[in-house]
Formats: structure tokens, C-alpha cells, sequence
């Protein structure tokens, strides 16, 4: 068998299927892009689905590519298998309504065989096939698969929902006898339970359309256009080329090991248990460096949660190892060694992605220091009762401090405790059907629409250079689905052969206008342009007088709602290009929105951008607006378009021409949208609200020219209005006033405080006199008129000075809302009663919670009516005590 690095089975498997005439499409990022059905980019296939259903046709219809992907579906078996990873590599091959099964199975073969390139031997390689595909079956056998080695198996069926769906063949390597599933011998076959046939490619005949309503597959009907989809696991064919038991005895993942082997001490491979720790944390060091690189940052929810979680659950595995410090940054540029080849961007951005690992590691470290106590606690009340940590505690580890179930079992067991793994499998899948309703039901990929994806009348756009077009030919009428040749009223969508209208694409919304005939007339308005699957604007017309296919027509582009767009679009380019100066290079597009009223910038950066950082933006644009800098456009190839220094920002399309626009000598991006002439035209940007949108996400939201002005007026108006109410005579003196304010408003709080206080106390003096008894403890409960906790904490002050009774129960009547307070004497508290379990049992009376210390605890609610039976329940609990 050849030796080869994981390096070198990728390339080979790019290079081949170049050679058949596919394009290479580079990996993308795992943080999907206009895709809310999922949470990360989860398959080869995921960056390709506007492909399969349609949505977009390639200019290639052949595609290949090497496509990173995040699953933590099963992140439990991490470590304790030998083939699951949270982070993975599919490579695969695609076809868009091109080649079938008489192409795909053969050249798989040769790939797998061929001496040319990875040189199997055929008569360790299986397939399984779906019972009815009898012609994938025929077409295995035509190349020289071994009529032994084909097996039918019934789970041989691609169906994730609505869409393209169809049978698949999964390909086998054998491993030989000796990783035969000695105990279950009968499992011993392609697709068994066993660690000998190792499954290593999937291709998927993606020739069905599974429409709304049907439920078996033997009634979906054919698609319009027949797919390929295939799957081939880099980790998993690696293992095979290096003859290694798991994945992780690789190129990819050992030099991790070997490095945390030098960070902690202890070696790999001398004990079983601690391999699991090592293999877990390799994995996690290579999903957190790839996802942090991608722009997703550490948070408690969404994508920052996964993150934050698999760096949690590294560090705890670390310690397990005897690493009790910080470590994991110290992995980052071992990850970007390893992936050099095919990610440079992991090892350029390796210190920023260190530093954010470096400061989550710290954040960690002092919530593990609460978790080990707060587990400490759990354990001693499970000892003090049934021996059981209950389920949601358990859960409650592993959410809030980030403790795998298994961490708190393993520390339950050694203290002769049980937790309740039921309760936990609750809670978890609670969890995850909060985040998948969270995610919406979008679908996972959109059925197929016939009609526009045939539909291939050419169509130019002109809107670069020309906002009028005197004579467009009318050549397709699409109303209700269906082509016609005329439309008198109504909605329609059309295409005409030359068009000024710019499409909505890269977050800027579509041109709109006028249709007008030989004679003058206005038939139609344009309400919105899409771009159609085969590249076409689409225009979806509202029509008031007649149209008819072939007939030419007057397009005009309304020319004041295009100009503020352009602008925006423009001061867009120049923000992204202020914030990566000033904030730095790691700051990358996470969306946007551009149209005639705003621009809507979404961006990674980890944490608020500051007051002093965001005018320094303001006024670097600013500096650039007042500089006049012309703004131009050339068309290039992408090669040539990467050596002028552009920036990728919209990657949606890889096709051999790219439009690069620049503006001045201060920024250089790929582009596809429309623009000002210069940046003067922009008179002014304003940044008018900044703010986080999700996980290590944020938003800033700015105004040019009109907006801007209008911006600067309503402001201007406020302030004047404000002069006014606080009887200022120059603006210059509002400040001054609202000081004035401030202090005369201050002295007022503190004499009502004061006033406050005395009221209390003249109430507490009285309420101290009237103690009484439940069971073995004396009491106070009482209502106080007073309007926050500080009075009932002040007046709590005052009862321990002499400290008539052994619990005080105080209530505040605040309207809508309730406070309660728990103070204990000393001695009660040696008699077992604490204030935090008190103020627990009685707050639910007036519809809140609280806890608290022992000595003293609080809680607020919603129900004021409640507060006398909050003081029965705490006069019960004590007589229970």
C-alpha cells in the first residue's frame, strides 16, 4: 500500500476529480451563510444546496471539494471510539444534473484501484447497494467489484426530508480478520457491528424528488434534473493509508497528542483511560481552533455555546492529565502546522485565535473553581438523603459549569453516591429541542422548480454603466408558475434580454422602477429583481397595462432610490475596511443589509466595540468621504484579483470572471454591487447604533448622504427641545443644567431615603415587640411601608443589634411587585434553620425565589396578595423544624 500523508489523499483526491472535469470549490467557512436550518456547516454537501435544489445552477456542473464540517450531535463518544469527531473533513464530488451513476461508480473505482492514484487493493474493497438499484449493482460488477463483496441492504437510502433524495452505495475497506468482532461473530460483514470493514465513501444517486406529503419513497417521482452527491471521510481513509487502529494514531491528530504528552507528563497509549482524555482534547483543540479562525466566539448560546462547551470539557480532561493551567493556546499552532497545506489561514490567525482561547481558558478556570465547590455541596446533600444526585443537578454541571455527565458520575462513584442518568437524559434532550425550535423549521433543502431551472433565455445586465434601457426585448412571462405570452394585470415575473435593473445579492436589496411601451405608457412597475437559477434577472412585475413576449419595451431605474443605495453599498466597503484598520485583521463580514434608507453591518469581534473606538471609525470614514477618492471597477480573473490585494468578502459564486472594485488607495474588494462615483457623494457617515446580534457577533447600523443629514436634524431638534425643558439659553449650557439636576434630584433620594428609613424603624421598633413562637423558635413577621430591599436589609441591621427573636420574616408592598427578606440568629442556625432554605419555601406564596446565606436571604415576586401567606408558610416550616 502506498504511504501517503493526509495532505497527499486530499490533494489526490482534488486532483482526480479535476482531471474529470469538475471544478475545485474551496473549503467553507463553518459558520453557515444565509442558512437557518443549521447551526455549523455539518457536510460536504451543506455549501452546495442552493446547487441541488435549483435555487442556482454552476457554471460548472461538475464540482469537487475537501469541505471542513462540525457535528456535536454525539459528542459523547468523542474519545471513546475510534472514528467519532466533533470536527471532520468530507471530501466528495458533486454533480449537478451532469453525470449518473455510469460515470460516478467507475471513476470511484479507479480512483480507489488505479495505480495512478490510491492503489487498493480491489479485493479488500465491499460495497453495500439499495435492494432496488439493480443498475448500481450491474454498474460495481461491470468494473471489477467482486460479486461477493456487494451486499443489499434496505438503510441504503439518502432521505433527509422535502427535496432530492434517492439510494446510495457505500464503499468498505477491509481490514482483515483480525478486527473480526470476536464476540458477535455474526456481525462480521459491511455495515456490522465490527472495527474490520471500515466504511469509507458514500455516494448518493440523488434522483427522486421527495415533495410535500409523501411518506415512501417508492412514490416520489423522479427529479427534473438527476444529482450526485458523494461523501468520502478524509479521517477515516487516512487511518486506512497509515495503518492506524483509530483515527487518531494519524498525522492528524498525533503531533496534538504528542504535544499535550509534553505539556502534561503522562503518555499515551500506557492507559486507557487517560487515552480518552487525549484523544478528546486533540479533537476539541482542532474544532475550537477551526471554529474560532471561522469568526464564531466563545458565549452561552447558539454557536459560542458549542464552542465554549468543547473548550470546557478539553480543559477538564487536561486536568485529568495533571495539566491544571492554562494549555490549550499552546495547541492552536500545532492545529495550523498540521492543516498548513489546505488551511494557511489557521497558522496566520494562530495568536489571535491563542489569545481568545487564552482568555476563555482563564474564564474557565475560576468557574471550575465554583463548580468543584458546588459539586462538593451537591454530593454532601445526596449523602444527607437518598445517595442520589438527581438528573437536572447533574444536567445543571454540565450546562452551567461545563461538566461532562461522566465527570460528575466518576465523583459520585468514588464518594459511593448514584446519579440519576434518566433525569439527565431529560433535561439534555429538552435542551436540544429548545435549540432546534430555536433554529427554526426551515427546510434542509428546497424542492426543485423545473421551470426556471430549464430556463435558459439569455439575459445581460447593464446596470454598471447604463440606469435606462430604450429597447428590451420581453422574452419569458412567468405567472403562476407557467410561462405565458401575455399578462394584462396582475403580479408576473419576467426576464427581457437586457436589463438595468440590479439584482438583490450580497446583502443589497434589489433596483426598482418602470416598464414602459412603445407609446409612451407606464405597463408595469418593478417591485423586485432576483437573480434566477441559471443566472438571469428575474423581475417581478406589477402590471397595469399589457405585455406580450417578443415586444420591446422602455426600462428605467428609479434613479434617487438606486443613488442612495449605491451610496450605502459604498460607505459599506469603506466601513469594513476602518473597523479591520483600527479593530484589526480578524474582524471579518458576518452579513449585511444595504438599501436607499440604511447599511446594516454584522461583524465578528469578540466583546462591545467601545464609544472611542467606533469614532474613530466614524471619522476614518469620514477622512476618506472628505478626500474625494475616486471609486472604480475592473473585471478580472480571481488569481489575478487575489495579487491586487482584494478581499473576498461575498463568496457566494466562484466563476472564472470577478468584479473588483476599489476605492482609491484605501480599499480593494471583491464585489458585486453597484456604487457612488466618488466618496464625496456620500457628504457624510454616521454611525447611528452599535450592538451584539448573537455570539461574538456585533451590528452597527449607519446613514450617508440624506440619511445622515436627516440624522444630524432630528438630533439637532432633541437637543433644542432639551435646552428648552431644562430652561437652558445656549446649548452649550444643557450639560451644566442636567448636572444641576442630577445633584438637586440626588439630595431628594437621600432625604427620602432618610425619611424612609425612619418610617421603617418606627415601624420595626414596634414589630420587634411582637414576638411569637412556632415550635422550638421565636419569630417576627411584618409588612413594611417602605419602596426597596436596602430598607428591609437596614431594618434586618437593626434586629441583630439586640435580636429579639430567632427568625425575622420582613415584607415590602411595592404595587406589582413583592420583596421578601430571611434574617437567623446564630443559634437557630446551629439548630438547623437557615435563611436561604426559609425564603425558598415561601416565596413561591407570593409567586417569586430568592435564596441567600444562612444568616440572611432574600427572594422578589410578582403577587402581593401573597405576603400574609408567605408568613404562614414560614410560620408551618418552623414548627416543623
Amino acid at each position: 500500500m502506498k504511504q501517503l500523508s493526509s495532505a497527499e489523499i486530499r490533494d489526490m483526491f482534488l486532483r482526480f476529480f479535476e482531471s474529470k472535469g469538475h471544478s475545485i470549490v474551496p473549503s467553507q467557512s463553518l459558520v453557515p451563510k444565509d442558512d437557518p436550518s443549521l447551526l455549523w456547516i455539518n457536510s460536504g454537501v451543506a455549501t452546495l444546496k442552493k446547487y441541488f435544489d435549483g435555487t442556482v445552477i454552476p457554471e460548472n456542473r461538475r464540482i469537487t471539494n475537501a469541505q471542513k464540517a462540525l457535528r456535536t450531535n454525539d459528542i459523547e463518544n468523542v474519545g471513546h471510539t475510534a472514528r467519532h469527531h466533533t470536527l471532520f473533513e468530507m471530501m466528495g464530488n458533486f454533480s449537478i444534473g451532469d453525470y449518473f451513476k455510469d460515470e460516478v461508480i467507475p471513476w470511484a473505482w479507479e480512483l480507489l484501484t488505479s495505480p495512478e492514484w490510491y492503489d487498493l487493493d480491489p479485493e479488500k474493497l465491499y460495497v453495500t447497494v439499495y435492494p432496488a438499484d439493480t443498475v448500481a449493482k450491474e454498474k460495481w460488477l461491470e468494473v471489477g467489484m467482486i460479486p461477493s463483496h456487494i451486499y443489499e441492504n434496505d438503510d441504503n437510502f439518502w432521505d433527509i426530508g422535502e427535496g432530492p433524495s434517492g439510494p446510495d452505495t457505500e464503499l468498505y475497506y477491509d481490514r482483515g480478520e483480525a478486527w473480526n468482532n470476536t464476540e458477535h461473530p455474526e456481525e462480521n460483514y459491511p455495515d456490522g457491528d465490527n472495527e474490520r470493514f471500515l466504511e469509507i465513501w458514500n455516494i448518493v444517486f440523488s434522483q427522486f424528488n421527495h415533495l410535500p406529503g409523501l411518506t415512501d419513497n417508492a412514490t416520489y417521482p423522479e427529479l427534473p434534473h438527476k444529482n450526485i452527491d458523494t461523501g468520502l471521510g478524509l479521517e477515516r481513509l487516512v487511518s486506512v493509508f497509515q495503518n492506524a487502529p483509530t483515527n487518531f494514531e494519524t498525522d492528524l491528530f498525533l503531533p496534538i497528542i504528542r504535544k499535550t504528552e509534553e505539556l502534561s507528563g503522562a503518555k499515551y497509549g500506557e492507559d486507557a483511560t487517560l487515552d480518552i482524555s487525549f484523544k478528546i482534547i486533540a479533537d476539541h483543540a482542532r474544532s475550537v481552533t477551526f471554529a474560532i479562525g471561522d469568526g464564531a466566539l466563545p458565549s452561552n448560546e447558539g454557536r459560542g455555546y458549542i464552542i465554549r462547551r468543547l473548550l470546557r470539557r478539553a480543559v477538564l480532561h487536561g486536568r485529568k492529565l495533571g495539566i491544571n493551567g492554562p494549555f490549550l493556546n499552546q495547541l492552536v499552532p500545532v492545529v495550523g502546522e498540521i492543516m498548513h497545506s489546505y488551511y494557511p489561514e489557521v497558522q496566520e490567525n494562530a495568536d489571535y485565535i491563542a489569545s481568545i482561547v487564552t482568555a476563555e481558558e482563564a474564564r474557565f478556570n475560576k468557574t471550575l473553581s465554583d463548580g468543584l465547590s458546588l459539586l462538593d455541596g451537591v454530593m454532601a446533600d445526596a449523602k444527607a438523603q437518598d445517595g442520589i444526585i438527581a438528573g437536572a443537578i447533574a444536567f445543571k454541571m454540565y450546562d452551567t459549569y461545563g461538566f461532562p455527565y461522566e465527570l460528575t458520575e466518576e465523583a459520585a462513584t468514588d464518594a459511593g453516591l448514584t446519579v440519576d442518568r434518566a433525569g439527565f437524559d431529560a433535561e439534555m434532550k429538552a435542551q436540544q429541542e429548545r435549540a432546534r425550535a430555536a433554529r427554526g423549521n426551515a427546510a434542509s433543502m428546497g424542492v426543485q422548480n423545473a421551470l426556471l431551472t430549464d430556463l435558459t433565455t439569455a439575459s445581460k445586465y447593464v446596470g454598471w454603466s447604463e440606469l435606462s434601457v430604450e429597447a428590451a426585448q420581453l422574452e419569458n412571462i412567468i405567472a403562476d408558475n407557467q410561462l405565458v405570452n401575455v399578462a394584462e394585470t396582475g403580479q408576473v415575473q419576467a426576464i427581457f434580454d437586457i436589463t438595468p435593473f440590479y439584482a438583490e445579492m450580497g446583502g443589497q436589496v434589489p433596483d426598482k422602477g418602470t416598464v414602459t411601451n412603445t407609446a409612451g405608457d407606464i405597463v408595469a412597475t418593478v417591485a423586485d429583481v432576483q437573480v434566477a437559477p441559471n443566472g438571469q434577472h428575474l423581475h417581478t412585475l406589477d402590471v397595469q397595462g399589457p405585455l406580450k413576449v417578443g415586444e420591446t419595451y422602455r426600462l428605467d431605474v428609479d434613479l434617487a432610490y438606486h443613488a442612495a443605495i449605491s451610496k450605502n453599498h459604498t460607505a459599506t466597503h469603506m466601513l469594513d475596511q476602518a473597523l479591520r484598520n483600527i479593530l484589526g485583521e480578524h474582524t471579518t463580514q458576518a452579513g449585511s443589509l444595504v438599501n436607499d434608507k440604511l447599511l446594516r453591518y454584522d461583524f465578528t469581534y469578540n466583546g462591545a466595540v467601545s464609544e472611542a473606538k467606533l469614532q474613530e471609525v466614524e471619522d476614518l470614514v469620514n477622512a476618506k468621504i472628505i478626500e474625494n477618492l475616486p471609486i472604480s471597477w475592473i473585471e478580472t480573473d480571481i488569481e489575478s484579483a487575489k495579487q491586487l490585494g482584494a478581499v473576498a468578502v461575498f463568496t457566494e459564486k466562484y466563476g472564472e470572471k470577478v468584479r473588483v472594485v476599489s476605492i482609491g488607495d484605501f480599499n480593494i474588494e471583491f464585489d458585486g454591487g453597484t456604487h457612488a462615483k466618488t466618496t464625496a457623494e456620500l457628504g457624510m457617515f454616521k454611525i447611528v447604533s452599535e450592538q451584539g446580534t448573537g455570539a461574538g457577533v456585533r451590528r452597527i447600523e449607519a446613514v450617508t448622504g440624506q440619511g445622515a443629514m436627516n440624522y444630524v436634524k432630528d438630533h439637532d431638534a432633541l437637543l433644542k427641545n432639551a435646552a428648552s425643558l431644562v430652561k437652558a439659553p445656549q446649548l452649550s449650557e444643557v450639560s451644566d443644567k442636567i448636572e444641576a439636576l442630577q445633584a438637586q434630584l440626588k439630595e431628594a433620594e437621600r432625604q427620602v431615603a432618610s425619611l424612609e428609613a425612619k418610617l421603617a424603624s418606627q415601624a420595626a421598633k414596634s414589630a420587634f415587640n411582637d414576638v411569637k413562637t412556632a415550635g422550638n423558635f421565636t419569630y417576627i413577621t411584618t409588612e413594611l411601608a417602605v419602596e426597596s430591599m436596602d430598607a428591609l436589609r437596614q431594618t434586618a441591621d437593626n434586629w441583630k443589634q439586640n435580636q429579639p427573636s430567632d427568625v425575622l420574616v420582613l415584607a415590602a408592598n411595592l404595587g406589582e411587585k413583592v420583596n421578601l427578606l430571611v434574617a437567623v440568629a446564630p443559634q437557630a442556625i446551629a439548630a438547623g434553620v437557615k435563611a436561604g432554605d426559609l425564603i425558598k419555601a415561601i416565596a413561591p406564596a407570593v409567586g417569586g425565589g430568592g435564596g441567600g446565606r444562612p444568616d440572611m436571604a432574600q427572594a422578589g415576586g410578582k403577587n402581593p396578595a401573597g405576603i400574609q401567606e408567605a408568613f404562614a408558610q414560614a410560620v408551618t416550616w418552623l414548627a416543623a423544624k
